[in-house]
């Protein structure tokens, strides 16, 4: 899955959980945690950028490990 196609779907879910019955805390507590993945997922995609940077067989092996 690409990272923009992740970015959606925490987007998505930010959203939601903004329309939750969920008190506050729950809520801030929810977005931090998206937050903290979207900034994994991020530093995935720049990690992927830099060492497809270095040769084009990385995608292939990353591929191969399941990692994209």
């Amino acid at each position: 899955m690409s990272h923009h196609k992740r970015h959606e779907q925490l987007e998505k879910i930010k959203e939601a959980i903004g329309k939750a019955d969920l008190s506050e805390e729950e809520k801030s507590n929810a977005w931090k945690h998206i937050e903290e993945w979207y900034a994994e997922d991020k530093a995935f995609g720049t990690l992927y950028e830099k060492l497809a940077e270095i040769s084009p067989k990385i995608e292939a092996l990353m591929e191969e490990l399941g990692l994209i």
